[in-house]
């Protein structure tokens, strides 16, 4: 099988289903934004020392392929796949981390800067980036393409659960997150 198909140098690319579209439109928007996000997880998991933390992370990567599945079907033309559904125990599994994670860590009193250890200044890149699919998925539904609520919930859960990570991170290693000042 070839890496290259030559079928997408006009701009256009196949949704699941083969129907074609522009790769700047927002369904494309929605979908990239989660794999840049993937990206981000697999350089964050080679900086994790930690088992748990790297288990879980390895799930997101597999969960954000069933998140890309579902984004990449216009579910308006075809029937989104068994295999593209993002379910409730999947946003209960980042709740329940989110949990674990917070017991190990200093309750939160004031906001933080993002930073602190490479691998908790990872996790706060993964947050963001999150955040921006977030935004990303929002402004396709805001075009009237149906977005089921349990993909925007997960994608909500899990920049939450970045952001618990990154404190986690910076406690594993003893340095202590640095709290925003007004300068």
């Amino acid at each position: 099988m070839k890496i290259y198909t030559k079928t997408g140098d006009a701009g256009q690319t196949s949704l699941v289903g083969g129907q074609r579209v522009s790769k700047c439109c927002e369904r494309l928007e929605s979908y990239g934004t989660v794999d840049e996000l993937n990206s981000h997880i697999g350089l964050l998991i080679t900086l994790c020392k930690d088992a748990t933390d790297q288990k879980f992370l390895l799930e997101v990567q597999a969960n954000l392929f069933v998140v890309g599945g579902y984004l990449a079907t216009d579910n308006s033309q075809r029937e989104v796949r068994p295999g593209n559904i993002v379910t409730p125990e999947m946003v209960r599994d980042i709740e329940l981390q989110i949990d674990r994670l917070q017991t190990l860590v200093p309750p939160l009193r004031l906001f933080i800067l993002p930073g602190g250890t490479y691998a908790a200044a990872q996790a706060h890149v993964c947050r963001t980036v999150c955040r921006r699919a977030e935004r990303d998925i929002l402004r396709l539904a805001e075009t009237g393409a149906e977005v089921d609520a349990q993909v925007l919930a997960y994608i909500n859960r899990l920049s939450d659960y970045f952001f618990a990570l990154a404190r986690k991170l910076n406690a594993d290693e003893k340095v202590e997150d640095t709290v925003w000042k007004r300068i």
